[in-house]
């Protein structure tokens, strides 16, 4: 073992709270095989080994975005080639579609279209409730929240704007958009994004809704190690606030996406290596430790090597997919898709339980496209 990660491991071990110090020691470590004992452990006290996936479809609205972000390869302006938007009745029909094929979410995000109206969305999410009744609506990012509160001409009112979208159909929101926390590589890399404390303010009024959200972390381009720490903190100490103050919504789970070069303004640089993608699997699973879930998003990271992180904290695979437009790992097109049989197929190879699950992480009894979510039960103290 490496001596350095010695009192790191009896903290874990022994249930205490690891700090920015241990963080760093553990992402410059070599010694990966006990980095992925500690996050297995914490990992296995929490899931045993059962391991998530789900039946979802991802839908992008639109690649048109106000911003250029020199990570991103996604975004088109106006009248670009490529530039696309579909209507509302469009994006239902997708939804439909899905529904019909069993999908338990619809995750829709998509860029900051500068002419799109304010009612666009409402209509939007309202067509996808009356055409998918039972599927649940993850949409827009903290980013594109922002964006709509200043279309909808409130934006001082972000809690009014998400209790308009959630009259209209939102469900909960995705984790996207939160980058790097970090204001020196918010500028190098996407300047006139928000910052962390807008990111932070819509995370935090949604949990007071009583919506659910994500956590994402983008590494692997311009930012320091530090920074992956400092942006792990944050995020924790966001949890410890929705928990202290018993809020309906909080984090969900943690996505940790690494940098893809694609054909952005930053594919000079190489992207991290498979090695850098479980250590921060694992460090993640350190790290939050008031996070419930870790999840291996398979588009960005590989199904082989998510199926390997499930030894490194990761206990959830996300799902199906089916079209996903932002990343394209290894040139690939939109139609980025797997089966059921083979997510199953992926997580009972590494020897772990297959567990379907909705989007709040209730298991799913399933008869073909019919399905139900099962409450968690509670134990009976005696």
């Amino acid at each position: 073992m490496d001596r350095n990660l010695e009192t790191i491991s009896e903290k874990v071990y022994s249930g205490q709270r690891l700090s920015a110090v241990d963080g760093l020691a553990l992402l410059r470590s070599e010694d990966l095989g006990t980095i992925g004992q500690l996050a297995s452990h914490v990992r296995h006290q929490r899931h045993g080994r059962k391991t998530y996936y789900n039946i979802n479809r991802h839908i992008n609205y639109s690649n048109v975005c106000a911003l250029s972000c020199k990570f991103c390869a996604f975004y088109r302006k106006k009248g670009q080639d490529g530039a696309y938007e579909y209507s509302a009745s469009e994006i239902a029909e997708q939804a439909r579609s899905a529904q019909e094929g069993g999908a338990t979410e619809i995750h829709m995000v998509g860029g900051l279209h500068p002419y799109l109206p304010w009612s666009y969305y409402l209509e939007t999410l309202s067509a996808i409730r009356q055409a998918a009744p039972r599927v649940h609506i993850k949409a827009f990012t903290a980013v594109e929240i922002v964006h709509l509160a200043r279309i909808a001409r409130r934006p001082n009112d972000l809690a009014g704007v998400l209790v308009d979208l959630k009259a209209a159909g939102l469900g909960s929101l995705p984790g996207g958009g939160a980058e790097v926390f970090d204001d020196r590589v918010h500028d190098e890399a996407y300047k006139g994004k928000i910052r962390s404390d807008r990111w932070l303010d819509v995370h935090r009024i949604a949990h007071e809704l009583g919506l659910m959200s994500n956590a994402t972390i983008l590494y692997g381009h311009v930012e320091a190690l530090e920074d992956r720490i400092h942006h792990f903190q944050i995020l924790r100490e966001a949890q410890d606030e929705a928990i202290s103050r018993g809020h309906a919504g909080r984090f969900a789970t943690v996505i940790t996406l690494p940098f893809i070069p694609d054909d952005s303004e930053l594919d000079h640089l190489p992207g991290p290596t498979g090695i850098e993608d479980l250590k921060m699997f694992a460090v993640a699973r350190l790290m939050l430790d008031n996070f419930d879930h870790v999840k291996a998003f398979w588009i960005m990271q590989t199904l082989e090597l998510s199926q390997v992180a499930l030894d490194y904290g990761v206990d959830d695979i996300d799902g199906t997919v089916v079209w996903y437009d932002i990343t394209k790992v290894g040139g690939g097109d939109t139609h980025q898709e797997v089966s059921v049989a083979d997510l199953r197929r992926t997580i009972v190879e590494a020897g772990y339980e297959p567990v379907e699950r909705d989007t709040l992480y209730r298991p799913v009894v399933r008869n073909g496209a019919d399905w139900h979510a099962v409450e968690p039960q509670v134990p009976v103290m005696s």
